[in-house]
């Protein structure tokens, strides 16, 4: 009889305990992530830490009071749309959406779920937000960068490199979207000045079609190349850099993961900041707050970062000048 009654016993505190923990789950709130990157690649995992961390200060605590879904497409563009379908049917409170192309798969499922998107160029080409000031929809987040900074890019290697005269702008348009057009529409305003031929440079996302592009381009005299940010350039950096120093092409990239894997030079916002940005929008939406009226927020802290090792190898002297307003010179 004792036996039996210990078993019940057993039983009712099993099942209450697992009520428990059911209602904990239940009370969690949940968000969704996004991200063209591979899980395995350290620049996602630094750009995540960063946003969790965000989080962590702002009191969301994974597993205390939040619950994080996390997909990873590794730039393959088949997988954009399945991804968010599935993030989609999770019913996160809020996602976190990283890239063009990824807002915009995001943005035909989620209806109606708040997305807060980074790395996101062109958000109103896009057709994601109305206005920077008041995007008025379940869309905002932090612009990546604005047209115009690609005058710098050309302007950074003309500088280090005055013999140019003609420029690849290499991205992938099915992974970059509209900011394929964005970048080359103020290239086409800024090269003239600079004498200076914009070369629209379009690749897909295989490693083999990246080196046949290049490899056409390179095969005249005097180019160099801007990388605009765009995921396929990102998780395929390293073939790209290695295809630079191979025909010997001067190049300036958005971000500073390409110099430290031995690009020549960049400028760019530092690419954690956004996403401690991304974090203190996701609070907020958490607390009430309505993405339409969040206003998209711009990065302000911009880098030069130059890699003397690489400029030896091509044969270029980098000029006093570019030194001196280098925030970083790698030796």
């Amino acid at each position: 009889m004792r036996r039996r009654n210990f078993i019940a016993g057993l039983a009712s505190t099993t099942a209450a305990l697992s009520l428990a923990g059911s209602a904990q789950a239940d009370s969690l709130r949940r968000l969704g992530v996004l991200m063209s990157f591979a899980a395995d690649d350290p620049d996602a995992k630094a750009r995540l830490a960063a946003f969790q961390q965000e989080l962590e200060r702002l009191g969301w605590s994974q597993q205390s009071n939040l619950h994080i879904e996390y997909r990873f497409a590794a730039a393959r563009i088949d997988q954009y749309v399945p991804l968010a379908k599935e993030l989609v049917a999770l019913k996160p409170e809020v996602i976190l959406a990283q890239s063009t192309q990824i807002t915009t798969a995001l943005k035909q499922e989620a209806r109606g779920i708040p997305i807060v998107f980074t790395n996101v160029s062109d958000p109103i080409g896009a057709g994601f937000i109305t206005s920077l000031a008041r995007p008025g929809g379940n869309l905002t987040g932090v612009l990546q960068y604005e047209a115009g900074i690609v005058g710098k890019w050309l302007a950074m290697l003309k500088e280090i490199a005055p013999h140019l005269t003609r420029i690849a702008l290499v991205g992938n348009p099915k992974t970059s979207g509209s900011a394929f057009d964005y970048f080359p529409r103020s290239a086409e305003v800024a090269a003239p000045p600079l004498a200076i031929k914009i070369v629209p440079t379009p690749v897909e996302s295989v490693d083999a079609d990246i080196d046949h592009a290049i490899e056409s381009f390179a095969a005249a005299p005097n180019g160099g190349l801007v990388v605009p940010p765009d995921s396929t350039t990102i998780v395929r950096r390293d073939l790209v850099i290695a295809l630079a120093a191979r025909y010997r092409l001067p190049a300036v990239y958005p971000f500073r993961v390409f110099v430290d894997a031995g690009g020549l030079m960049c400028y760019g916002n530092d690419e954690i900041e956004p996403y401690r940005l991304a974090a203190s929008y996701v609070d907020r939406i958490l607390h009430g707050a309505k993405p339409s009226e969040l206003p998209v927020q711009v990065p302000t802290n911009y880098k030069t970062v130059v890699n003397l090792k690489t400029a030896k190898a091509l044969g270029l002297d980098v000029p006093p000048s570019l030194l001196v307003r280098a925030d970083e010179v790698i030796e």
